[in-house]
């Protein structure tokens, strides 16, 4: 199935230099908000308490404060809406000192005379664990693309690696300052995002390479710059549907699923939309001021033909008792 269906190739790379000023100021931009602003820690990462509480009726949110202000335990606790009037989530950067005080006997005990109410959710994670998370979470990214980027090199060549490992660096930093511009908790199901947007941007950068790679094979006398064009547009049907049918999933769970995947789903939508910008306005067009030699991929291609082939020789020979 083609969306698009063109006679003449696009000038991808003549608008690429225009590309590139919107991607650093992107960057830069991203950037300046995670020194500024700087990420919102969930309890996953920052230690803390997180209680949710649901009403029969719309929740008494001025009330709740009040009631909470007695208790020291709740000094400098946050109560917002969770998806719903009639649903908050109390979040705390504290925790128990004693591991026999129960928080949700507390938080019952603290609330009452606020209305009818449930308890549904206590999560709890120490300063010591949150810490560690967040180290093992900056691993896991550092890991995932040092491991791209041996991939991508082994694969193809090493200014494809290269490419691909800057253009993943572009995305995840836009990703991360919009997370930081609008505020979203940074937690374990943010940095799963992280890690999915990673994947789904080097698929579609690995397509984008793999034609490139047949075009140059296949058109030995066209430059660089042309082929890429060709093989950007031939993709550029495919690149689009992908696109658009994840991101008409991501966006109806980012609509509909509810306050707990919130910040996993526009995670995705940001880093879907800048992904497949960057598998063709930034990915590609490093091959060409990284100085990706056409003529001298040809002369490698030729003398790995030549030694398979004397390989061959030499292995018909020896199973003809020749040697």
């Amino acid at each position: 199935m083609e969306l698009f269906k063109y006679t003449d190739n696009v000038n991808f790379m003549g608008k690429s230099k225009f590309a590139l000023i919107i991607s650093i100021i992107l960057v830069l931009c991203s950037y300046v908000l995670l020194a500024t602003k700087g990420l919102n820690y969930g309890v996953d990462f920052a230690g803390g308490t997180i209680i949710q509480v649901k009403y029969t009726t719309a929740a008494p949110i001025d009330e709740m404060r009040e009631k909470l202000k007695s208790d020291a335990m709740f000094e400098g606790a946050s109560i917002t809406e969770f998806g719903s009037a009639d649903e908050v989530v109390i979040r705390m950067k504290t925790t128990s000192a004693s591991v026999t005080v129960d928080i949700g006997d507390v938080t019952r005990e603290a609330l009452k005379g606020t209305g009818e109410y449930e308890i549904r959710r206590v999560d709890i994670v120490g300063p010591t664990v949150g810490k560690e998370l967040k180290e093992k979470g900056v691993m896991s990214l550092l890991l995932a693309v040092l491991g791209i980027l041996i991939y991508v090199a082994f694969r193809f060549e090493w200014r494809f690696a290269v490419a691909s490992v800057v253009a993943l660096i572009h995305d995840v930093s836009i990703a991360m300052g919009a997370l930081a511009l609008f505020g979203i908790d940074v937690n374990l199901d943010v940095l799963a995002a992280l890690l999915t947007l990673l994947g789904y941007s080097l698929n579609d950068t690995i397509i984008v390479f793999d034609r490139i790679r047949e075009g140059v094979v296949e058109n030995r006398g066209t430059e660089l710059a042309e082929s890429i064009n060709e093989s950007v547009t031939k993709t550029l049907s495919r690149t689009t549907l992908t696109s658009l049918t994840t991101l008409f999933v991501v966006f109806t769970l980012f609509i509909y699923g509810g306050e707990i995947i919130h910040a996993f789903a526009f995670t995705l939508l940001v880093g879907i939309v800048i992904g497949t910008y960057s598998s063709i306005f930034v990915a590609s067009p490093i091959l060409l001021w990284f100085g990706f030699d056409v003529k001298n991929y040809h002369a490698k291609l030729a003398e790995k033909a030549k030694r398979e082939a004397e390989k061959q020789r030499m292995r018909d020979q020896y199973e003809s008792g020749i040697m």
